[in-house]
């Protein structure tokens, strides 16, 4: 896998040590990342990942020094040294070097990793539900894409791999669906399409919010609405939206298999078209 890395002003090849033993973020878990991609010779709302990035460090007590049309200036630059065509994964990223159990702002890192990953190919991916719950906004920072949420993510994957699935379905505290634990999560049902409405337990996806306005676009309803798992079982077709393979359809459900159906295939077509013209 090909990598490189900004940091200090500089690119370098592979992945170098950047944080020591005693930052903050090592520690403490303050850490603010993103994702974007770039393939085909385009980078579909890198402007928009670049700027979450920054509102995640915000959120996180961390001063961001770059902006973000630098960041998305550096990771252009970055995508760059890359044979064009490339699909790679973008990882801009945030940490504190000080501080003890509260990060000092002024002490705020930057770094950007880029990486060569395929784009998943459309033939699916099996899912069960997840014995771990998404916090609630009052229990942990759910409004950044930071590293310490993800603990959950990782531990909800291997426990529904241990189990023969690929991914697991999120639920809130309240029992609702929220989303895939690597993704978000749609239904289609008689026509009708259904996403989780965001309440603020997961992350609202940048590709999420893209491909509703996208299906609204082409006319059909979209409805941003609570979910059991009880409508994710009974669906027609489930999918997901997320950065690394932006709409991909779910082949299982639990016990119950799934072939990808014409929503899912309308929404890829929608998503790829509108990010071949987008450009890098």
């Amino acid at each position: 896998m090909a990598v490189i890395t900004y940091f200090e002003g500089a690119w370098v090849e592979g992945s170098p040590r950047i944080m020591g033993s005693m930052a903050q973020s090592f520690m403490h878990g303050s850490t603010v990342f993103d994702g974007a991609r770039a393939f085909s010779g385009t980078a579909p709302d890198l402007d928009r990942h670049c700027a979450r990035l920054i509102h995640s460090a915000e959120v996180m007590g961390l001063a961001p020094g770059p902006s973000a049309e630098e960041v998305t200036r550096i990771a252009v630059e970055g995508i760059g040294r890359f044979a064009p065509g490339s699909e790679l994964y973008i990882r801009p990223a945030l940490f504190s070097d000080k501080g003890f159990l509260v990060p000092d702002p002024d002490e705020t890192c930057f770094a950007m990793t880029i990486f060569e990953v395929p784009m998943p190919t459309a033939g699916g991916f099996s899912v069960c539900l997840s014995a771990y719950r998404r916090p609630n906004p009052d229990m942990a920072p759910t409004d950044a894409k930071a590293s310490c949420l993800y603990p959950i993510t990782s531990l909800a994957i291997a426990q529904a791999n241990a189990k023969g699935f690929d991914n697991a379905i999120m639920r809130d505290g309240a029992g609702n669906v929220v989303e895939f634990a690597s993704s978000n999560l749609w239904i289609a049902k008689d026509g009708l399409v259904s996403t989780p409405a965001h309440n603020h337990t997961f992350l609202n996806g940048i590709t999420r919010q893209r491909l509703i306005a996208l299906l609204r676009g082409d006319g059909l309803e979209v409805r941003e609405t609570p979910l059991t798992m009880a409508e994710v079982l009974a669906a027609d077709e489930v999918f997901s939206t997320g950065n690394l393979g932006k709409v991909l359809p779910v082949n299982r459900v639990e016990d119950r298999d799934l072939q990808p159906g014409p929503i899912c295939a309308r929404a890829r077509e929608l998503y790829f078209a509108f990010a071949r013209g987008q450009g890098v």
